[in-house]
């Protein structure tokens, strides 16, 4: 077997290959033939494919027998992302009838599959996990579609439901928005700082995203093209002290919100913020809301991921399959921008993730939803790693 050992060679090399999206069912087989690793407990769609539209009137099938009206949601962490999909979950279960708990992991891969393993061995309804090792944890997850257990996954495959985010259309978001201050408010002069997460592939399109729109304005200069080590508050902050000592005029900086709120400290710091300045991020993180409110503050954007929304939807569709109904194969979480004129009625919305699903119009600006699937076709869950950006 693989070993779940984080620095294992195997892992590396299995890790790599699954973050590909358009890696196939032959490579796949091969890499788990090859390391006596057993692919038998379910068999789904692993070379990926273009999901039509989700059709809400697709006929009904069986419900899986026997299986407790309950659902799990595998935590890997708590931060406020991952609270945010709790908040969801916790009120499509208390609306639909399920019995919610959660098992936060605290990014110990071990811990959640232990999770998963004693979940459907109490013949669980419901799962939904927020991988912390996609490869390690997906033979668990296959047996438990295999039984007959609704699985939706943030990310990540295997699932009977996969929820990503169109990663090209949340950088393009924020880019744009950018853009558009730097012709009206720069004169479309400016020196730009982007703060990546390229180490991690799935959200690589982000960033070339920035780079094609922001490629575009002939006198806008990216001075730093960097990924902080580590992608946090910190590691922001300490990046930027360093990119002012070469650069120490900035207008625009862009990355995560967790980055670009380190930089913005740095920024004060040595007395360079200002609100003539850019400053946007991805993830609609608390701290970046905040300054949204501040009139002065450098911080203009945040692309948000609103995950109480997609939460609730997961929760929702989990009912729904216990209940013999087909449900997405897999969905979209929209970015939304948000600025200094929108975030109150988002944070609103936020509050009430059950009135959004709810009202096809306010969903529609939220979710996306592709494929159908139910207890009787459960072999068509998806073993790809997802993205509509295919």
């Amino acid at each position: 077997m693989v070993s779940t050992n984080h620095h294992s060679p195997l892992k590396k090399i299995a890790a790599a290959m699954i973050s590909r999206p358009m890696i196939s069912a032959v490579l796949m087989s091969s890499f788990y033939a090859a390391f006596g690793v057993s692919a038998t407990t379910a068999e789904g769609i692993t070379t990926p494919v273009k999901l039509a539209a989700f059709d809400s009137m697709a006929a009904a099938c069986k419900p899986p027998a026997g299986a407790d009206r309950s659902l799990v949601f595998l935590q890997d962490n708590d931060r406020q992302f991952m609270e945010g999909v709790k908040f969801g979950l916790a009120q499509a279960a208390e609306r639909r009838g399920l019995k919610f708990t959660v098992e936060l992991a605290e990014d110990d891969s071990s811990k959640m599959i232990s999770a998963v393993d004693a979940a459907v061995a109490k013949n669980t309804g419901a799962l939904v996990a927020a991988p912390i090792d996609a490869l390690a944890l997906a033979p668990s997850l296959r047996s438990a579609i295999a039984k007959g257990t609704y699985v939706g996954t943030v990310v990540p495959p295997p699932a009977v439901t996969i929820l990503n985010a169109p990663q090209y259309l949340t950088g393009k978001r924020l880019a744009q928005a950018a853009s558009d201050f730097i012709v009206e408010k720069l004169d479309g002069r400016a020196n730009v700082v982007l703060l990546t997460h390229d180490s991690l592939q799935f959200l690589a399109p982000r960033f070339k995203a920035m780079r094609d729109v922001l490629g575009k304005l002939p006198d806008v200069r990216i001075v730093a093209d960097i990924s902080p080590s580590p992608v946090n508050v910190e590691g922001g902050y300490e990046m930027m002290k360093l990119i002012l000592l070469a650069h120490p005029k900035i207008d625009v900086v862009l990355g995560a919100d967790t980055v670009v709120i380190g930089a913005l400290r740095a920024l004060r710091e040595a007395g360079k913020a200002s609100p003539s300045q850019f400053l946007g991020g991805i993830d609609g993180e608390p701290d970046a809301l905040a300054e949204l409110k501040d009139a002065q503050s450098p911080y203009k954007a945040s692309v948000s991921l609103a995950s109480p929304v997609f939460g609730y939807g997961l929760g929702s569709f989990a009912a729904d399959w216990l209940e013999g109904k087909s449900v997405p194969q897999a969905m979209d979480i929209l970015p939304k921008l948000l600025n200094a004129t929108s975030i109150e009625d988002y944070e609103g919305e936020l509050k009430n993730p059950e009135g959004v699903f709810l009202d096809p119009a306010k969903r529609g600006e939220y979710l996306r939803m592709y494929g159908n699937i139910c207890f009787e076709t459960r072999n068509q869950f998806l073993d790809f790693p997802w993205s509509s950006d295919q």
